[in-house]
This record gives C-alpha cells, structure tokens and sequence, in this order.
C-alpha cells in the first residue's frame, strides 16, 4: 500500500510543478523527456528520457484498473484525475511509435465566469435562452470546456433548472446553486453520448450539454432534443458559424440533408467559435466569433447558402454578432497577440492581410 501511495505522488510532483509554472498541459512519451505546455509552447522539463518502464510507473498506479486494461488493450484511453487541494485534469492515453504517451491537460479548480474569461457580453445571452441548439466551436484545446463552464455557471446561478451534462471525461464539477446539476461521464456513468443523451430527454431536464457532437447518431439526437424545446449545449471541432452548420448538414446521407437544414434552420439559437492565441505577455487570449438566430439566418440555412451567413453577422454587430476576423483585429489593435500570429487564424487571410498592410505591418506574402 505504501509503495502505491509513494507511485502515485511520483506523478503528482510533475503536476505540481506544472501548475506552479503556469503550464496548461503536461507531456509525457516513451522517449523523451516529459514536456510542458506554456503560453501555448511546448517547453522541456530537466529530466530523463522517459522509459517505457518509467512510463508505466507514472500512470498505471494513478489509472483506474479497468481503464489500465482498456488501454492496454485498445492504445487509448480519457480519463479525470485529481490531485487534492491542487486541481482536476483530464488524461488521454494512447500509444505512439516509441511506446507510450501520455497529455495530462489542467482543469481549472475554480470555474471561471464569462466576465473573467472576457466573453462578449452577447455570449451571456446563450445563458439565458429557453430551447433550441447553442454551438461552442473550435479546434482542440481552444477552450470549449472553460467556455461552456462559465456558461452553465451562469444559468446555474440565475435559472431554477435540471440541467444534465453529458461528458468524456468529466471536467469542471458543478454544485448545485439555483439549478440542479446532473453530471454524467462517458465509461463511467453510460456507455457513449449517443446512449447518455438517449436517456437524458427522459430524466426531465431543461438543459443537457453533450461535451462532443462527434457522430451522426449523437447530432441526429440533439437536433431532435433541441426540436422538442429543450436547450441543448453542443461542442464541434470548427473554427466558424458557417463550418459549423456545413459541419452538421454534412455528416447525414444526402438524402436526408434537405429535412435536416430544415430542422437546423428552427432549433439553432447560437453559435460560439473561438480560438486561443499567445499573448505577447505571457498566457492565452481567445478570439471568438458570435453568430445569433434571426430569419435571415433561418433562410440562409435552408437554403442551402451557409457561405453567406459570414456577411450576416457583419450585419447583425447592432445585436452582439461579432466576426472572428474583427476580434482578431481588436486583439491586434489592443496590442495583445502579435499580428502574425493573428493573421495564421484569420478566415479571410487576403483581407486580413490587406488590413496589416495598411497599418504598416510587415507581414509574409500569400502562399498562393
């Protein structure tokens, strides 16, 4: 027993160190030496090169014993893990060409709110909406989960609720304010979001977030949650509003696609893209993009013309709709993130470009 405590905290002195450092994600490959993120770098860590030895008394202590079997068997793994009085992280396992590896990702103890995470105050509004589908969108490791964090924070401070969250693996813990939390994580409470959002409709909620959109069955299901008035929270791996829908119309069969823009044209309330940039200073800065419902946005999306739903948010800045390329320029403007580093995140890189330009920046010329 002694020996398993002494091997758990062997791991638990690398997550220290990587919180004090102010490091979002820990590294650790069969092969190298284990690695932090910071600010968005990846920064080594004095230390040996692990072995695979290493590599399996670091993690197997730490890992539930038929998740352990499970990764063994399958080279992939997701998992919570907590370290007392420090913090939450999620783990992913997996198997790479030297041998094993390991991302340890930190979860923030305390929630932050959307004020905190400096979101426009529009996106608050998805907070309060009654039914239908709200996205958060962006690649991986963008913040989706801190964003929809501080959002079901704020309906569970402000709404009288039962809202059920549906997670893989679960991130931020919710106690129960206004609203009644009900937290479900993928392996350990259901089998998959498919079968977790199944039974959700049926336990009487008002709210249920599916941490990922990521199969036909799953989406198919949320639209259907969403067309009977639910509120339905959804993640994607897009980077804007028009992605997004094309994202959705496009994982079902081309024959169904016509009623399926027809129910996406009702049930969409919100989308939130967003994507994280160094700060010049130090740390990370989200760009986001806002596109809210309207019945140019419902035509857009039956029409089949989702390319033009870009210009719809320009036109809608009077009602909160921001475009991922404006919120790059303020972040530029303010002097927070270097200009390059914006222009590598711009949807529209000529125009953008164009922009640099003509404030005086030297910026590299097109590939094209």
């Amino acid at each position: 027993m002694k020996e398993k405590l002494k091997a758990r905290h062997r791991i638990d002195r690398f997550l220290k160190l990587m919180n004090d450092r102010g490091a979002s994600d820990l590294h650790l490959s069969v092969g190298r030496p284990p690695l932090f993120r910071q600010s968005g770098r990846i920064v080594p860590i004095r230390y040996r090169v692990l072995s695979n030895v290493d590599f399996v008394n670091l993690m197997e202590p730490i890992t539930p014993p038929d998740q352990w079997k499970q990764y063994l068997e399958t080279g992939d793994m997701d998992y919570a893990y907590e370290v007392p009085g420090l913090a939450r992280f999620r783990v992913n396992l997996f198997d790479q060409e030297r041998g094993k590896g390991a991302v340890f990702r930190i979860i923030p103890e305390k929630i932050l709110t959307l004020d905190q995470l400096r979101m426009p105050p529009s996106v608050r509004s998805l907070a309060h909406i009654e039914g239908g589908l709200v996205l958060v969108t962006g690649p991986t490791g963008s913040g989706k989960s801190t964003t929809l964090a501080g959002i079901i924070h704020e309906m569970n401070a402000k709404r009288p609720l039962h809202i059920i969250t549906i997670e893989d693996p679960l991130e931020f813990v919710h106690s129960n304010q206004k609203s009644l939390v009900s937290q479900r994580e993928v392996g350990t409470h259901s089998k998959g979001f498919a079968p977790a959002l199944r039974a959700a409709v049926r336990e009487d909620p008002d709210c249920i977030l599916v941490g990922e959109m990521r199969d036909l069955e799953t989406i198919s299901m949320a639209l259907s949650a969403a067309e009977t008035g639910l509120l339905v929270f959804g993640t994607l791996h897009t980077n804007s509003a028009s992605k997004t829908m094309d994202r959705i119309i496009n994982v079902f069969p081309t024959d169904r696609q016509d009623g399926v823009r027809g129910v996406l044209s009702v049930v969409i309330k919100g989308v939130l893209s967003q994507q994280l940039l160094r700060r010049k200073k130090g740390g990370r800065v989200a760009a986001v993009e806002v596109l809210l419902s309207s019945p140019a946005l419902s035509s857009l999306i039956r029409e089949g013309k989702t390319h033009h739903i870009t210009g719809l948010i320009q036109q809608g800045k009077k009602r909160g709709m921001l475009a991922m390329d404006d919120s790059l320029r303020k972040l530029v403007e303010d002097d927070t993130v270097e200009p390059a580093d914006a222009l590598d995140k711009a949807l529209d890189k000529d125009e953008f470009r164009k922009w640099l330009t003509a404030r005086g920046v030297d910026v590299p010329a097109s590939d094209e």
